[in-house]
């Protein structure tokens, strides 16, 4: 297996326990409640697994050679390359898609995962993406 690969797989087995670790905590507390109590039971979750992860990371920006604080913080930055993003809403819009997209490019990450749990079977909230 060469390096590609041995990433790819590598990528894809944390998407995946980060995903059951999503799925986890839906089955525990179901839809409805805020974005910060999922966030924080699937950061215990993350945690309990020896994933390394950062939480509410700022994503300051660089324009012009000068470093901006934007405000922008990334709901969690697991293994310092996947962006998560969390919703709980009833629909997920297209700015919604462009804020994890934006991240991504501004974080140089190439996987993201976009979790809404506010929806009856959660494996229907979640989007992976790639860039």
């Amino acid at each position: 297996m060469n390096h590609r690969d041995a990433e790819a797989q590598r990528v894809n087995e944390l998407t995946g326990k980060i995903i059951g670790s999503g799925i986890e905590v839906h089955r525990a507390l179901g839809p409805g409640l805020l974005e910060s109590i999922y966030e924080e039971c699937l950061c215990y979750e993350l945690h309990q697994q020896g994933i390394k992860f950062e939480r509410q990371k700022e994503l300051p920006i660089h324009y012009k050679n000068v470093r901006l604080n934007s405000g922008y913080r990334i709901d969690l930055l697991v293994d310092n390359s996947l962006v998560i993003e969390l919703k709980a809403v009833e629909y997920v819009l297209p700015v919604h898609k462009a804020q994890i997209l934006s991240y991504m490019k501004l974080l140089n990450s190439k996987i993201g995962l976009l979790m809404n749990f506010n929806v009856p079977v959660l494996k229907d909230g979640i989007t992976r993406f790639v860039l």
